[in-house]
């Protein structure tokens, strides 16, 4: 089986978008459900919905990888997990190092879903000597300063970073010298990387957060909200409502929540 340092995914050569690419492994997640239930066959509104698209968005993205489907028949389930995942470049192994095996580094390396979409864990890393040794899913804990060594060996060029923020850029800068050209990166810090490589931030605050702010949204739409912009009764001097609206008005310093910058 062909290694991931000397086979790459052919998206971008081929001109798909970015929005495409990202909307691949969604339809590759649906596509799967359907085949582990044996469906032969489905159509775009079917796999769309399953998905999380518009099935209008589904055709123009599988018009990019030269599949239209059959009228009235619909899309051949197998052959689109077969196409989207060699697009994705899910039908070669991929060996990933996970470094830094707190408990999110220890719970990624636990993680199911890797081996079954073409992901091996090569290798776990820490700083810790304590851990070096130390069996996490299965797998051995080795020190960070094999990071290099373990790199070439295994010809991983795919990293997660898992460390806290104060080291994850040096991590991250070890991994970059070492040939990794894809990092996945856990902690809560922005990475500085060369022209060449791939960098996806997965920060679950800022999702908690964003979340948040649609909940706070959401709560301030519900009837009977006292603290909803209320209408002036059209009788009401405009001096007398500009009084009012000022006495209820919140300072800088009052209570009422601001959305915290990301």
């Amino acid at each position: 089986m062909a290694t991931g340092r000397t086979h790459r995914p052919a998206t971008r050569s081929r001109g798909i978008p970015e929005a495409t690419v990202a909307r691949l492994p969604l339809y590759l997640r649906a596509l799967t459900a359907l085949s582990e239930r044996s469906v032969p066959t489905v159509s775009s509104e079917e796999l769309a919905a399953a998905a999380g698209v518009n099935s209008a968005k589904l055709r123009k993205d599988f018009s990019y990888l030269g599949s239209y489907g059959t009228r009235g028949v619909g899309y051949d389930v197998e052959y689109l997990v077969y196409q989207i995942s060699r697009e994705l470049g899910l039908t070669q192994d991929w060996p990933v190092v996970i470094v830094g095996i707190g408990n999110l580094g220890a719970a990624l390396a636990g993680y199911g879903g890797f081996a079954s979409r073409g992901f091996r864990v090569a290798a776990l890393i820490d700083a810790d000597p304590a851990m070096t040794g130390k069996p996490v899913a299965g797998i051995p804990v080795q020190h960070s300063d094999d990071l290099e060594k373990i790199i070439a060996e295994d010809g991983v060029s795919i990293g997660v970073i898992a460390t806290p923020a104060g080291v994850a850029q040096q991590v991250c800068d070890r991994l970059v010298a070492a040939g990794v050209t894809s990092i996945l990166n856990f902690a809560p810090t922005v990475l500085s990387v060369p022209d060449g490589v791939d960098v996806r931030k997965v920060d679950l605050s800022i999702e908690l957060q964003i979340l948040a702010f649609h909940e706070q949204r959401k709560a301030g739409e519900e009837p009977g909200d006292e603290t909803a912009p209320q209408p002036v009764p059209p009788a009401v001097p405009q001096a007398a409502t500009r009084t009012a609206a000022d006495s209820g008005r919140k300072g800088p310093d009052g209570d009422v929540p601001a959305v915290m910058p990301a």
